[in-house]
């Protein structure tokens, strides 16, 4: 029994009752006296004896209950206040406990891992049988691990309630673990830890304004470094922006001529297939036509004076809506998503489209000749696409401009690793529109400079795009002035946030582990704590 419970080394097992639901082993100390608490002596006078009752680790799966002989001893010292004292056996009793040492270890370890519910159900599984509250108030009831001088301090926010409540994490970066979290995502807590902890020497943030007020408030000695991937991430917004409102001229240099010349009867429009503007008879598509009407409602009313949250009102819509109409620099920058919507045919339409001008126009035929290559839908869209076909034709062969998100990761990768038909599209694209070229090069720029940590060329970086006529890049110049220091210095420090987005991933899983029934404290318990 020993060799598999060396804790109960010190006392002696008298015997073992063994049953379905437990073992239970029935013990009393080897030691002859006991050592009084408040006075240290020893003393052999027993005043009486009890049976105590301690949960201990499981054995093959089954539940161990030790119940233990205690002796209580009068103290010899009169001067003591002590009249008498229960014995103490070191590594298996603790005052008041009813749980032993490994018991409550393994408790603690599966409370950080797992938290309440799903901890007791895994404690369950191993043949221990403690409530989720327990474990919860043993988490509860852990000391927090002391913080040690930090001099590289990592800052981000993470939602405890995502859009209404916020809380941020600090972690010691040379540590490599978190070492506090608080409450909100405002400067004030930020500035206050900060105060109390002076040797902070570096602070890598993203570009949230209040974590560089709060920095600046509580640690003025401190480097702040903005975050570099946040920056690459800006960038790629604005470079999103551009594209979108520029997306005609990537339209133009993709459209395609139409060979085939409508007879002389076929006086009325010529085919056009649908554009995501126009459905396939040619009619307006209705989100293009209330997207239009709300972003002329929302900037009359802006004309007017009125505010985001005054419109909203007005038009019943939300605030974040109301302030996409508001910022947007036109309407084109609005429709991009909605001309670029992906119909399930678009991967089929050059096969469609060979067939069709070889003179098959047997619309079941070339439905059935799709679904051999995998197209999923039915011979009604094939015919709804080809309804007009009939009088004027399709093109030799059909190319759809290209998606604004995939001309956005073109231009934001490496032109080394672009494959040579993805390069040669962005070659056309880039010779159709100067804009796109222009912010094509600035963005190879910053790239350069952050692949090789060349902070000190952001100033020309920025004269440069202001030459340009990209209004987008231009604010992206503003936000990058109105922190200049910290982004000189993301762009020339090793130091980045990517330690910190990593604990937020990994409190993001404790959050959903908990079922967002904990509170702050207890999650902050398990963020330090948990291994």
């Amino acid at each position: 029994m020993e060799a598999v419970l060396p804790h109960l080394s010190a006392v002696v097992v008298e015997f073992v009752q063994q049953s379905a639901a437990e073992i239970v082993l029935h013990a009393y100390a080897r030691a002859a006296g006991g050592v009084c608490p408040r006075c240290r002596r020893s003393s052999r006078r027993v005043h009486g004896r009890y049976v105590r009752r301690l949960a201990d680790a499981a054995i093959g799966g089954r539940p161990v209950v030790v119940e233990l002989l205690v002796r209580r001893f009068r103290c010899l010292n009169t001067a003591c206040a002590a009249v008498t004292f229960a014995e103490q056996i070191e590594g298996l009793t603790t005052p008041h406990a009813r749980k032993t040492p490994p018991l409550r270890s393994a408790l603690l370890s599966i409370a950080c891992t797992l938290a309440g519910r799903p901890g007791a159900r895994l404690a369950a599984l191993l043949g221990i049988r403690v409530a989720k509250d327990t474990l919860l108030q043993l988490l509860r009831s852990m000391p927090e691990p002391p913080v040690t001088p930090v001099r590289v301090l990592g800052v981000d926010d993470f939602a405890l309630r995502k859009g209404e409540s916020y809380a941020t994490v600090l972690v010691d970066l040379e540590a490599r673990r978190p070492i506090d979290v608080l409450p909100g995502r405002e400067a004030e807590p930020l500035a206050a830890w900060l105060a109390e902890h002076p040797e902070v020497e570096i602070i890598c943030r993203d570009r949230a304004g209040a974590y560089a007020e709060g920095a600046s408030t509580g640690a003025p000695q401190a480097v702040q470094v903005a975050d570099g991937w946040h920056l690459w991430r800006n960038l790629a917004e604005t470079v999103e922006k551009t594209v979108g409102s520029h997306h005609t001229c990537i339209r133009s240099a993709f459209a395609t001529t139409w060979p085939v010349e409508p007879s002389p009867a076929d006086d009325a429009r010529p085919f056009n297939p649908p554009d995501g503007i126009r459905d396939v008879l040619g009619h307006p598509r209705r989100l293009v036509a209330r997207t239009r009407e709300r972003y002329t409602a929302v900037q009359e009313r802006l004309a007017e004076g009125k505010s985001l949250a005054a419109i909203g009102r007005e038009l019943r819509l939300d605030h974040s809506t109301v302030r996409r109409f508001a910022r947007a620099s036109g309407i084109d920058e609005l429709l991009v998503k909605a001309v670029n919507r992906q119909s399930i045919l678009d991967e089929y339409k050059p096969h469609l489209h060979q067939r069709w001008n070889e003179g098959c126009h047997d619309i079941p035929l070339l439905h059935r000749e799709l679904r051999e290559l995998g197209f999923p839908g039915g011979v009604q869209t094939v015919r709804r696409y080809l309804r007009e076909a009939k009088q004027h034709g399709l093109p030799a062969s059909s190319r759809p401009a290209p998606r604004p998100r995939r001309v956005v990761r073109w231009i934001m990768t490496d032109p080394t690793r672009l494959r040579a038909d993805d390069a040669q599209e962005l070659k056309e694209i880039r010779a159709a529109c100067p804009h796109l070229d222009a912010a094509t090069g600035h963005v190879r720029d910053f790239a350069a400079m952050l692949h090789d940590r060349c902070g000190d060329l952001l100033p020309a970086w920025m004269t440069r795009v202001l030459a340009d006529d990209l209004p987008a890049l231009h604010s992206l110049v503003a936000g990058l002035r109105r922190d200049q220091e910290a982004v000189v210095a993301g762009l020339s420090s090793t130091w980045s946030s990517g330690q910190v987005e990593g604990h937020v991933t990994r409190i993001k899983l404790l959050k959903r582990m908990a079922y967002g029934r904990a509170n702050l404290d207890l999650l902050r318990q398990r963020v330090l704590l948990a291994p």
